[in-house]
């Protein structure tokens, strides 16, 4: 998918429906002339809907739109006639998408299932028409309730990619020549930093037909949990991955130094994140033979599991893949 065409941001005015107003209305006819109350009630506003749909990746078809409205619900009528209720308004969304307040920023659903159906505004209720105050007392009341205003808000939809298995890794890492090679994605690789500036999707087959998705997530910089470089804009696809697995170069001046500026980073952003099942890949290992691996182990950090392993030799991605689904099975 182009660059472009990958929308994960949008602001939206959305309201729902007004209520219709109950009505007042007495029963005439050649028979009575001077009859009781049968005013009906007024029409429900028209909800404002979401529903997940697995077809979507993106919020691409909301991005030019700035204002959703939904219908209001129709007056009641006369011989206990309700009004029609404003139709709902549906709005279809990717797997993944979080409803925020502008405002607070409080978080106000998420869709995360198929077919899954949340009401994000609910339509005003209709009124209630005068029959309902008729009593022994007031037989002929000539008021009815106003329907109820809808909701209107400024809201935010952010999409964080759901994914079994997250990339985690700073600019030129491999992390995009993996996902090429263990799946049918077609990242665009290139030998500068930020080639990958939108996330990108790949399901790797796995033995006995069994596959899992990988995520290939925009390189990390130090300082992205405070917005520097592609910042926070994609740490947040991280957190809806089951396992991270952490890319270094084996050419890496630090590795367990840029391993903890990483770690460091994704903590800072959100330190639950620190709980996930973590696996270290050492990228590029068809640069030094087995002897250099070998006194390389002994200066890895010993918090993690590490696998060496090479995109364009394939030595070592087998046993990733093992070692990945063996974290995602735990």
């Amino acid at each position: 998918m182009s660059n472009q065409n990958f929308v994960d941001y949008v602001k939206i005015l959305f309201r729902s429906g007004n209520g219709g107003a109950g009505s007042v209305h007495f029963i005439r006819n050649r028979h009575t002339a001077r009859g009781g109350p049968d005013g009906g009630d007024g029409g429900r506003g028209g909800h404002i809907i979401l529903r997940g749909n697995d077809q979507l990746w993106t919020l691409l078809h909301l991005k030019y739109t700035k204002h959703i409205y939904a219908p209001h619900g129709q007056n009641g009528g006369g011989q206990l006639k309700t009004g029609a209720s404003g139709e709902d308004v549906v709005i279809e969304v990717p797997l993944g998408t979080v409803v925020k307040d502008t405002d607070t920023g409080e978080l106000l659903l998420e869709i995360t299932q198929h077919e899954e159906t949340k009401i994000l505004f609910e339509g005003g209720r209709g009124g209630l028409g005068n029959d309902h105050f008729k009593s022994s007392t007031n037989r002929t009341p000539r008021y009815a309730q106003p329907g109820e205003e809808g909701r209107e808000s400024w809201v935010i939809l952010e999409l964080k990619i759901l994914a079994d298995v997250g990339l985690v890794g700073f600019p030129n890492a491999g992390k995009s020549t993996l996902l090429s090679v263990v799946s049918a994605a077609k990242p665009e690789i290139a030998d500068y930093p930020f080639t990958t500036l939108t996330p990108n999707l790949g399901i790797v087959s796995y033995r006995n037909g069994r596959s899992f998705v990988l995520a290939d997530i925009p390189g990390i910089i130090e300082g992205a949990h405070k917005g520097k470089g592609l910042g926070t804009r994609f740490l947040r696809h991280i957190e809806r991955n089951s396992v991270l697995l952490f890319m270094v170069p084996v050419d890496s001046d630090d590795i367990k130094k840029e391993y903890a500026i990483l770690l460091n980073e994704l903590k800072q952003y959100n330190p639950e994140l620190l709980s996930k099942n973590r696996l270290l890949a050492l990228t590029k290992s068809d640069m030094i033979d087995s002897e250099l691996i070998k006194e390389m182990k002994k200066e890895l950090p010993h918090d993690i599991p590490h696998v060496f392993i090479s995109s364009i030799s394939g030595l070592g991605i087998q046993r990733l893949k093992d070692m990945l689904w063996v974290l995602l099975n735990q």
